[in-house]
């Protein structure tokens, strides 16, 4: 089971790293641009509600298992790396938070997705 074992650490890196994007976004010695991409990810990540959502098959987990992972790998490389050791070592003590503002983005796509959706497929007046 070491391919197991792996699949388990990674997910855990990527946990821990998740958290400490959502610290690094809050920092203000984090420049501006890294504040912004590691909030943005951070935010999807810690959302309740993905983009795609997991019933749809294959590509229901495809932002789990792609996009996210880029999405830190990215942000992760922009945080200053020193920064982002104290930030991992903070997030190893932290619970995981649940991101308010990843929920209304996402809540705001769908509701909008909805929206375009009637307005293409509503009978026109004749």
């Amino acid at each position: 089971m070491p391919m197991l074992d792996t699949a388990k650490q990674w997910a855990r890196v990527i946990k821990r790293d998740t958290v400490a994007l959502w610290i690094a976004a809050r920092d203000p010695r984090v420049p501006w641009y890294a504040k912004a991409t590691a909030g943005a990810v951070a935010a999807y990540a810690l959302s309740p509600i993905d983009l795609i959502p997991d019933f749809i098959p294959v590509v229901g987990y495809l932002d789990d298992l792609l996009i996210v992972p880029l999405g830190i790998m990215l942000a992760v490389k922009l945080v200053p790396p020193d920064l982002m050791q104290q930030f991992r070592a903070e997030a190893a003590r932290r619970a995981r938070p649940v991101s308010r503002a990843g929920l209304i983005f996402m809540i705001a796509v769908w509701t909008v997705a909805a929206l375009a959706l009637l307005w293409l497929f509503w009978p026109k007046p004749a």
